[in-house]
């Protein structure tokens, strides 16, 4: 093959250029809010702070309640055990469902993969109010256990259907291999599929992480204690009727996206394995 020209080479670099820069400008200009002491809204197109603060940061971290106890590292733990749970939870349950989806004929095997499909056409917010009601009979509201359970209620369809895709791809020959040398159904699930399984049950794992993490409608409905709220709620005060702290609401997003921003540096390898899974045979 003929080697570009130079040309081609640095009109390619710019077009990349460009297209980082488009995308990369936002997260900047939020950046650039968050560093600024002021909390008016900025129209300065420059992604540059004039004068750099950690102020708002500062004021973010150590706001306190009225006995008072840190706000923010409260709220930070109640989102990770919220989103801990809920993978876990979605993950658990949804390994052994796919895998018999997957891999066993039964009855009613295609209608309960439609049913599962059908339950993620609607939105959280159309099961709101009945959600609501169960968790102030079984008095779960105001508590993370009872946020934890909402949200598995809808990462257990997406888990499943996530993995039993993945789990198709893996070969059966591997398995039928395994009971030629004696080994049980339980055995070769623990030992030889979720291995070989493990991109995509990391995948499915951050993107069920990522949607509990990020939820706000559904955490804002059913707490009303700020020592309770996950920090997407957190942040919503300060956004108020009449005025809003830019700031202080840049500084929470950014802090609020470090740890998803960590979790994806740490697992890129499993997540390039598992997003392109399928994609080739043979």
């Amino acid at each position: 093959m003929r080697r570009p020209s130079a040309l081609k080479i640095a009109l390619a670099h710019a077009g990349l250029s460009a297209i980082a820069l488009a995308v990369l400008y936002p997260v900047l200009w939020v950046l650039k809010m968050a560093l600024t002491p002021s909390q008016a809204f900025s129209l300065d197109p420059s992604p540059i702070p004039a004068d750099p603060s950690l102020a708002n940061f500062a004021d973010l971290v150590g706001a306190t309640d009225m006995d008072g106890n840190y706000l923010f590292f409260r709220q930070l733990w109640n989102s990770v055990a919220v989103a801990l749970a809920t993978t876990v939870i979605g993950v658990g349950l949804a390994t052994t469902a796919a895998y018999a989806f997957s891999r066993f004929s039964f009855r009613g095997r295609k209608a309960g993969m439609n049913l599962l499909l059908v339950t993620q056409m609607f939105p959280g917010v159309v099961m709101m109010i009945p959600l609501y009601i169960i968790l102030e009979r079984l008095a779960l509201l105001d508590t993370l256990s009872g946020l934890a359970l909402v949200y598995a209620t809808t990462a257990v369809p997406f888990c499943v259907w996530m993995l039993k895709g993945y789990f198709d791809t893996i070969p059966r020959e591997l398995e039928e291999a395994a009971v030629m040398d004696g080994m049980g159904r339980l055995a070769i699930f623990r030992r030889i599929v979720l291995p070989l399984a493990r991109p995509g049950i990391v995948v499915t794992a951050l993107f069920s992480f990522m949607t509990a993490w990020n939820e706000f409608i559904l955490a804002a409905t059913f707490m009303s204690d700020p020592g309770m709220f996950t920090l997407p709620v957190a942040l919503q005060r300060f956004v108020g009727d009449y005025s809003t702290e830019w700031g202080r609401f840049a500084a929470g997003a950014v802090l609020v996206s470090i740890p998803v921003m960590g979790l994806f540096f740490a697992l890129q390898r499993h997540l390039v394995g598992g997003l392109t899974a399928g994609g080739v045979k043979g």
